[in-house]
């Protein structure tokens, strides 16, 4: 059974993450030649400021 976990930054729509799973589900079905109900995907959505880039938040370098 695939098990595929997904990290990203907040801010996505459902619609969005709709689309994400069906997408990602369809690829691993396709190159694994496993049916989608083996499929399972986790999503984490992160704060940026919970996320740091060679000792320096991600919120720290974003442009204001």
């Amino acid at each position: 059974m695939p098990v595929v976990n997904i990290q990203m930054f907040e801010g996505r729509t459902v619609e969005q993450k709709r689309k994400l799973v069906a997408d990602v589900t369809r690829t691993i079905c396709d190159s694994l030649g496993v049916t989608p109900d083996r499929v399972r995907i986790m999503i984490t959505d992160m704060p940026r400021e919970n996320v740091a880039v060679a000792g320096v938040l991600n919120i720290d370098t974003i442009s204001k």
